[in-house]
C-alpha cells in the first residue's frame, strides 16, 4: 500500500515510521521546513527510543520520505493519514479542529483516484463526517471515503504499543473502505492482534472514553493515596490488592503527583465538552479533572511541610519534570504547576532531567539545570523526585544524603522506602500515600 501521512507530530511520526516497517510505501509530509529538513538529515525531533532506529532501516529500504509537498506526496496513495495537533482551545476546553479541517481542504484538491483520507488525530464525535463534507464541498467529483483510525500510543513505549496492540480500531461507513484498511492492518491481523472495524462515531467515541477511563483510575487511586495517609494505610499495598482483581487490574493504580502529558488533560477537556454540548454531562470526567488539580497542588503541600513551612531561602533538588519517564514531553506535567510555585515562593530550584531540558527550559523560567541528580542536590535543603527515570530508580541514597545541606527527600512516585531512606541517614521524607 502507499500512504500519505500528514503531520509528523509524535503521532504522525511513529505511525509513518512503523507503517513502513509494515513494508508499505510512506511519505511523510509537514510544512515546517526546519523538521523535514532534520528527517531527512536522519534525526527525529522528538524523543521516543528506538524511533531513529527504525526510521533510518526503512529510509534505507526506500519505503519512507519526508517531503513538505502534499501533492507528491498524495501520487498514488491509497490512503491519506491526517494526524495533525488537536490542542485544547483556549477559553472553552474543546478540541481545536482548525488544523484537521485544513488538512482535510488541502487533500480535497489533490485527491486523483479513489483515496480512502483516515483522521488519526483525537477528534470529537461527527468530526470526521464533518471532513467528508469539505472534501465533497471542495471537489464534487472526488472519489473517497473517510475513515477513523484514532491511536493508542504511550509515549516512551509507542513502537512496541504499534507493533503489538490491545486493538486496532477503525470507524468506516462502507466495505469498500474496511477492505483498504484490512490491508493497511494487515501484518497485525495475520499476527492475532484484534481489529475492531466499527461506524464512525463509535471509534471516535472509544478514543475519549478510554482515555477518560484510564485518567480516573489514575485520579482514583491518587484520591485512595490522600485518605491513606490520614488513615495509615500504605496505598502500595492497596494497590497491589485492587490491582489483583481481574476486574480491576494493576494498570494505573501507581499513586503520584497527578496525570499530565499529550492526551489525557487534552481528551478529559474535550470530552466534558462534548458532554455539555449535547446536555450530557460527563459528571465523573468533570470531577477528574478537577480532583487531578487539586492533586498537584497538594504535592506542593507536601514540600512545605517538608521545608518548615517555608519555601524562601532553601534550595531544592527537583528531579525529573517530564510528565513521565522515557519522554521528553512536558505538556501538563506536575512539574509545570509545582516548580513555578517553589521558585515563586523564594526557592533557588536546581532541576535535573535525562530529556526535558529542551523544553524546560523555556517552560520553566528562574531554575538551575544540573547535569545528574548527584549535582542537584549539592548543598541542597531538600530533593523531590518528580519523575521515575531510570537513573532516579537506583540512587546512591547515601551520597545524596551526604551531598545536602539538610536531608529531606520527597519521593513522589514512591520509588524508595521508609527503609532505604532512614538508612541512608535522611531526616525527614515523605511518600504519596505511605
Amino acid at each position: 500500500m502507499r500512504i500519505a501521512m500528514i503531520g509528523t507530530g509524535y503521532v504522525g511520526l511513529v505511525s509513518g515510521i512503523c507503517f513502513s516497517d509494515f513494508g508499505h510505501e510512506v511519505v511523510c509530509v509537514d510544512k515546517d521546513p526546519a523538521k523535514i529538513e532534520q528527517l531527512n538529515a536522519g534525526h527525529v525531533p522528538i524523543f521516543e527510543p528506538g524511533l531513529e532506529a527504525l526510521m533510518t532501516k526503512n529510509v534505507a529500504a526506500g519505503r519512507l520520505s519526508f517531503t513538505l509537498d502534499l501533492a507528491s506526496a498524495m501520487k498514488g496513495a491509497d490512503a491519506v493519514f491526517i494526524a495533525v495537533g488537536t490542542p485544547t482551545r483556549r477559553g472553552d476546553g474543546h478540541a481545536d479542529l482548525t488544523y484537521v479541517y485544513a488538512a482535510a481542504e488541502e487533500v480535497a484538491h489533490l485527491i486523483e483516484d479513489y483515496t480512502v483520507v483516515v483522521t488519526k488525530s483525537t477528534v470529537p464525535v461527527g468530526t470526521n463526517r464533518q471532513v467528508k463534507q469539505i472534501i465533497r464541498k471542495a471537489n464534487k467529483a472526488a472519489l473517497f471515503d473517510v475513515a477513523s483510525n484514532p491511536e493508542f500510543l504511550r509515549e516512551g513505549a509507542a513502537i512496541d504499543d504499534f507493533m503489538r496492540p490491545d486493538r486496532v480500531v477503525v470507524g468506516v461507513q462502507n466495505e469498500r473502505a474496511a477492505d483498504v484498511m484490512a490491508e493497511i492492518y494487515r501484518p497485525l491481523f495475520l499476527r492475532g492482534f484484534p481489529i475492531v472495524t466499527t461506524d464512525l462515531e463509535s471509534a471516535e467515541m472509544i478514543k475519549y472514553a478510554a482515555n477518560a477511563f484510564l485518567a480516573t483510575k489514575i485520579t482514583f487511586i491518587n484520591e485512595i493515596a490522600a485518605l491513606c495517609e490520614k488513615v495509615g494505610a500504605d496505598v502500595k499495598e492497596v494497590s497491589k490488592g485492587m490491582g489483583l482483581d481481574g476486574r480491576i487490574g494493576n494498570k494505573f493504580l501507581h499513586a503520584g503527583p497527578g496525570y499530565g502529558g499529550s492526551c489525557f488533560p487534552k481528551d478529559t477537556k474535550a470530552l466534558a465538552r462534548i458532554g455539555q454540548e449535547h446536555a450530557v454531562p460527563m459528571q465523573i470526567t468533570e470531577t477528574v479533572i478537577k480532583v487531578n488539580e487539586e492533586i498537584k497542588r497538594g504535592m506542593i503541600e507536601k514540600l512545605l511541610t517538608l521545608c518548615d513551612g517555608s519555601f524562601n531561602g532553601k534550595t531544592i533538588a527537583v528531579l525529573g519534570v517530564t510528565f513521565k519517564p522515557n519522554t521528553d514531553d512536558m505538556r501538563d506535567a506536575p512539574s509545570l504547576t509545582i516548580v513555578p510555585a517553589l521558585v515563586g515562593a523564594g526557592a533557588k530550584v536546581i532541576v535535573t532531567d535525562p530529556q526535558g531540558r529542551h523544553e524546560g527550559e523555556t517552560l520553566l523560567p528562574g531554575v538551575v539545570w544540573a547535569e545528574d541528580a548527584y549535582k542537584a542536590v549539592q548543598k541542597a535543603d531538600l530533593c523531590v523526585l518528580l519523575t521515575e527515570w531510570n537513573e532516579f530508580r537506583a540512587l546512591d541514597l547515601n551520597r545524596i544524603a551526604r551531598r545536602m545541606n539538610t536531608p529531606r527527600f520527597a519521593d513522589l512516585r514512591n520509588v524508595y522506602s521508609e527503609k532505604d531512606l532512614k538508612r541512608a541517614g535522611f531526616e525527614s521524607y515523605a511518600f504519596v500515600g505511605r
